[in-house]
């Protein structure tokens, strides 16, 4: 049963990470192995939104899609997403974005088992690979959209997996 934890400074605000990782639509234009999401519904919960979302992953000539749940609540800075349908057993991933004194706190957390253990060991390596490098990649889009951050913004954390 894979998962993956990391938390990891970087030198943005709390909001501005929200507002990235909430931001689904973009997710192909940065984001390891997404070739592809479509927003089925939206609508809001409290003063956040709860969307169906189909996202198209794939690598070389393996393509997948599935629907989740995502829930984002932007006065806790959580967003939380549960597995609707597509090649999993289960999915389940949560992100925290907490204020600190360089930037903020990305906390990120997924746990995940594909359905045909044939599959799992194909694409096992690479989604760990994968989720591995999502912070890093949602700090870069970070940069790109808001430039540096805050002033004394230094270097990124360490990410820590959990097997």
């Amino acid at each position: 049963m894979p998962s993956f934890s990391t938390q990891r400074h970087v030198r943005f605000a709390a909001d501005e990470m929200f507002a990235l990782v909430a931001d689904v639509e973009k997710y192909p234009e940065f984001l390891p192995l997404c070739t592809g999401l479509i927003v089925l519904s939206r609508r809001a919960q409290g003063a956040g939104e709860e969307l169906t979302a189909r996202m198209s992953v794939g690598y070389k000539s393996i393509a997948e899609n599935f629907t989740t749940r995502v829930v984002t609540n932007p006065a806790e800075r959580s967003i939380d997403v549960s597995y609707l349908d597509g090649p999993f057993k289960r999915l389940h991933n949560r992100w925290r974005f907490i204020d600190d004194a360089r930037g903020s706190l990305v906390d990120f957390f997924i746990d995940y088992e594909f359905r045909s253990k044939l599959f799992g060991a194909l694409m096992g390596a690479m989604f760990d690979q994968a989720f591995r490098r999502f912070t890093q990649a949602f700090e870069e889009r970070a940069a790109k959209i808001y430039g540096q951050g805050t002033p004394e913004g230094g270097t990124s954390g360490q990410s820590s997996p959990s097997s």
